[in-house]
């Protein structure tokens, strides 16, 4: 695509030198330039692209994007400015590989927990109806049915457009892709077209980016603030921030579903058994082979906004009958011993406060304990440590904490920043031990018959991140290895 082409839609300063050449590709990351390419130089929270543009050059790219133009110009290289240049990467991208959401209906889900269940459902379901579908989650991407690995929520502009333009040349006819808050602030979704926004609930987490939690709402409720017209904007009304998305947003399809309250889809549990539920939705009884009240909740979503993409309601719901639970989402594992034990994603408060309460309400009247082994994350929010440990404690009746992915901490640290959410009077049931091994290990010993081990954190996750290098890690993968 010529450079001319290629920026006429977006605003820039000037241009310095002929934008007739032709642009094989776009990039952010100097290192991965080739001949050809266009630089964009991105003033980043950690580093600034402008510092790599010569290196760009060298690497062989024709044209320069930037903020602030170099002290010498090279004579070869086209240099455009512009105010803001990481705004302009994603509808640069877009334009660069053929506008491809406006080839397929593209859903976003945003939310603090259940984006993964309600966008790989939502995934699932449509597949089971017979489109050609792709997913972008936190586990990993589809096309269709092949699978490509994923190392962010949400990926960067280039990387999410060349992945949304193999999805348009496969003849995808939907998409479904969770929005995270980092994407947004980071302008990594702009320039795609969304057919519909799906929002889960809002609670602490990543206040570490953030800093404060208006920062982490506005960037969820900015998602829906620059939804299209023709899009719909579906919400939750059991959350108390449910509504505030709806507040600016231009769409003319606004819904929202509820375990609670009366409105568009409604839905209620009638059974919750630790292999299932009973719900009714929209009057209408189903089977599911899903638990608690937050997977309702999430399943509810997933009905909804099938709907809202014009299925009816009997096919979704024969759908949604045969679904089966994401993985290191409430995934459970079960022992000879006659004990059960449960991997969950639960890395915020309320999370796993949801988890526990679903645990305890399908255990009420049963004469087994509930082990609880979690840890939290390094390098992210320190403040969400003591409540974590505080809701483990407070709906166990024993508690390991351990290490999740201490990266660059020390593991040691964050556990007694743990502790701190621990009364004094409850510390005599909390083991603390630093390898997540021997803390799964040991939830595996202590257990009885009757018994049920959370191990929260991790989920999906196949390895554990310490001191800035990923070793193999499973926690499925240990369970089963102790429980036999």
């Amino acid at each position: 695509m010529k450079l001319g082409e290629l920026i006429k839609t977006v605003s820039v300063v000037e241009v310095c030198g002929g934008d007739d050449i032709e642009v094989t590709g776009i990039e952010i990351d100097s290192r991965k330039v080739a001949p050809g390419h266009l630089f964009v130089a991105v003033k980043g929270s950690l580093t600034d692209g402008h510092a790599y543009i010569e290196k760009a050059i060298k690497a062989g790219a024709v044209a320069v994007l930037c903020e602030e133009m170099p002290t010498t110009l090279n004579e070869k290289v086209v240099y455009v400015k512009a105010l803001d240049t990481e705004k302009l990467v994603g509808p640069l991208a877009s334009r660069f590989y053929g506008d491809p959401t406006g080839k397929m209906k593209l859903v976003g889900v945003t939310g603090t927990n259940g984006k993964t269940t309600i966008a790989t459902l939502l995934y699932k379901l449509f597949l089971k109806l017979g489109h050609r579908v792709g997913l972008i989650s936190t586990v990993c991407n589809y096309v269709n049915e092949e699978a490509y690995p994923t190392t962010h929520t949400t990926p960067d502009a280039i990387t999410l457009n060349k992945l949304l333009h193999k999805m348009a040349s496969a003849g995808l006819e939907y998409v479904f892709m969770e929005v995270s808050s980092h994407s947004v602030v980071q302008h990594r979704i702009g320039g795609l077209c969304f057919a519909g926004g799906i929002f889960t609930n809002l609670t602490r987490d990543h206040l570490d980016y953030h800093k404060t939690f208006d920062n982490y709402l506005r960037a969820k409720k900015e998602f829906f603030d620059h939804l299209p017209k023709d899009a719909f904007a579906l919400t939750n009304y059991d959350d108390k921030h449910g509504k505030v998305m709806l507040q600016n947003t231009m769409v003319h399809s606004v819904a929202g579903y509820s375990l609670e309250r009366v409105c568009e889809f409604k839905g209620r549990v009638l059974e919750d058994h630790l292999n299932g539920m009973l719900l009714e939705v929209d009057g209408t009884e189903v089977a599911v082979h899903f638990t608690g009240r937050f997977n309702a909740s999430n399943l509810l979503a997933v009905y909804a906004g099938a709907r809202l993409l014009g299925k009816s309601k009997m096919e979704v719901l024969e759908v949604l009958s045969m679904l089966t639970p994401v993985e290191g989402r409430f995934e459970q594992v079960f022992s000879d011993k006659g004990f059960t034990a449960i991997v969950d994603y639960a890395h915020t408060p309320d999370a796993l406060a949801n988890v526990l309460d679903t645990i305890k309400s399908v255990q009420a009247g049963k004469s087994g304990e509930i082990i609880t082994v979690v840890g939290a994350g390094g390098n992210r929010d320190k403040g969400k440590r003591p409540l974590m440990a505080h809701e483990a404690v407070l709906r166990s009746d024993k508690v390991i904490i351990t290490s999740d992915n201490p990266r660059d901490e020390n593991p040691t640290d964050i556990i007694a920043d743990m502790m701190a959410g621990v009364e004094e009077s409850e510390r005599n049931k909390v083991l603390q031990i630093v390898d997540r091994r021997t803390a799964i290990q040991t939830a595996c010993l202590l257990a009885k018959k009757g018994d049920v081990i959370l191990v929260a954190g991790k989920g999906h996750e196949k390895y554990q991140e310490v001191a800035g290098v990923r070793h193999h890690f499973d926690d499925k993968e240990v369970l089963q290895e102790y429980m036999s």
